[in-house]
């Protein structure tokens, strides 16, 4: 059974230094709430797994602008100038990631599999850049790469029962039912009032509730 919290009970068992899988495309899923506190409480050293990088006001583009995010792994981070500039200073590491490389590495970690073996990259900046190693196969090359596991992960669902079953609500989907099986604390913040066990039909949990460690109801915003 997963805890109930405030976003800032829950956010205050992230420590400094913690690597995290946020959820979100292009801002969309990912936990506003749990992103205020993290700057709030100035947790920081982060390594930070998304999508895009956000930007400055949205997303955990707000982490990286506020300077507490050590490392990025993400596929792109072309709506946030303040990533290469930060990179160009030595003040953050930045890993870019093909896509399906990305989501496959995070599911490898969620299923307890060794790695991904992809021919995306081969002779590439992402081969030149040492992210994959190249292997040959039964006469063909393919780039391995390791899986790619957090501490963390934070995500917004669109609905939870208490049993922490969740309901995601389009595009709020994107990586989370996958980035919720690789990680060893996982913290959903509820967008709708969290219901009682048997409220959702079975067949529309995207996320099984012996996944999910915690859970936050969203306060409502007012603009």
């Amino acid at each position: 059974m997963p805890e109930i919290m405030s976003a800032a009970q829950a956010v205050g068992l992230i420590r400094n230094g913690t690597n995290l899988h946020v959820n979100g495309f292009h801002q969309i899923g990912t936990p506003e709430d749990l992103i205020d506190e993290l700057i709030t409480q100035h947790k920081q050293d982060l390594t930070i797994i998304n999508n895009d990088a956000g930007s400055e006001k949205d997303g955990v583009g707000r982490l990286i602008y506020a300077g507490l995010v050590k490392k990025l792994i993400c596929t792109w981070c072309g709506l946030n100038p303040k990533v290469p500039e930060l990179v160009e200073q030595g003040k953050m590491e930045l890993e870019l990631n093909p896509q399906g490389t990305f989501v496959e590495r995070i599911r490898a970690a969620g299923y307890g599999l060794g790695g991904v073996l992809t021919p995306t990259g081969l002779g590439t900046v992402v081969e030149e850049g040492g992210l994959g190693v190249r292997v040959n196969l039964n006469g063909s090359d393919w780039l391995y790469h390791t899986p790619l596991k957090a501490d963390v992960c934070l995500l917004e669902a669109y609905a939870a029962d208490d049993a922490g079953n969740l309901v995601f609500r389009r595009t709020q989907r994107s990586f989370g039912p996958v980035m919720a099986t690789a990680a060893d604390l996982v913290i959903a913040s509820v967008v709708t009032p969290i219901v009682p066990r048997g409220a959702i039909d079975p067949d529309q949990v995207m996320v099984p509730g012996v996944l999910v460690d915690i859970l936050v109801q969203q306060e409502r915003r007012t603009a």
